[in-house]
């Protein structure tokens, strides 16, 4: 909550009150400075909790877009061929562990991750929030039709959730000027992007000096799932972190995009933390 000390094992967290005399950005400095880098990227260990606190000072502050990255081993093996994405995820203000494999690295160079901080739960969390504090959300991209279905969930199970904006677009350069003015004439405070890695990131890094939100994120898949047009795995899966097996099951056309998995685990055991 702001203006309340959080949890945290190794520094002290403080997200200010207006009058607490102490940097806005003091939490955020932490946060930022608590990684880790895995085959060169940096991954914020930073949990559920922490990050939704995070957001409410980003949004009360108003002072400019804060880009926040869900990584997964799949994209940290795309950042080691695209140059681009891999400058877009150094200079971004969180990387949150979305995916086991970072938890299994992160215990590998000493420096273990608390909790999985994944897309599929980040959303709904955030419209949880978002009804309480009064957050008013973008949802942006998926295909046609998912992301009114994802907002019409979500305006059910969170009673309150302001959605001022739903649009399917597309990533093209060409389409942007109308998506960021339809973004910005929403009021919105944070931006949810469904266009998929790497491209929802890059989309968000090139608008972002236009755009009148507090915090923008790609969240890949994670519509579909809460409109229910891919069916979450089942808890015990997710427990045991096989989630990615399961999806696979349901979309074997993915199983090239897995294949980055075991070349993961080969680079993190070959190069650590460098590269």
């Amino acid at each position: 909550m702001v203006g309340q000390t959080a949890d945290h094992e190794s520094a002290d967290i403080f997200l200010p009150s207006s009058n607490s005399g102490r940097e806005p950005s003091s939490a955020w400095t932490v946060w930022r400075r608590d990684s880790l880098h895995i085959l060169g990227i940096p991954v914020s260990r930073i949990t559920n909790d922490e990050w939704m606190v995070q957001i409410a000072w980003w949004v009360k502050e108003k002072d400019r877009l804060h880009h926040v990255c869900t990584v997964n081993p799949e994209m940290l093996m795309i950042a080691q061929k695209d140059v681009n994405f891999r400058n877009i995820l150094s200079r971004v203000d969180l990387t949150v562990p979305d995916g086991v494999g970072l938890l299994w690295a992160s215990r590998r160079l000493g420096k273990p991750i608390r909790e999985r901080v994944t897309g599929s739960d980040g959303v709904p969390r955030i419209a949880q929030e978002a009804a309480s504090r009064g957050w008013r959300l973008f949802l942006l991209g998926a295909a046609e039709g998912v992301a009114d279905k994802a907002a019409a969930v979500l305006r059910d199970r969170f009673p309150g959730v302001q959605i001022v904006g739903v649009y399917a677009g597309s990533p093209k350069p060409e389409d942007e000027d109308a998506q960021v003015e339809l973004i910005n004439a929403s009021g919105a405070d944070i931006l949810l992007v469904a266009y998929g890695a790497p491209e929802q990131d890059k989309w968000i890094a090139r608008n972002a000096p236009r755009l009148n939100v507090s915090m923008a994120m790609g969240i890949g898949g994670s519509l579909d799932f809460v409109a229910g047009v891919i069916p979450r795995a089942p808890l015990r899966w997710q427990k045991l972190g096989l989630e990615w097996l399961y999806r696979l099951y349901l979309q074997p056309w993915r199983i090239r995009r897995m294949l980055r998995l075991p070349l993961f685990v080969m680079a993190v055991l070959l190069r650590g933390s460098h590269g």
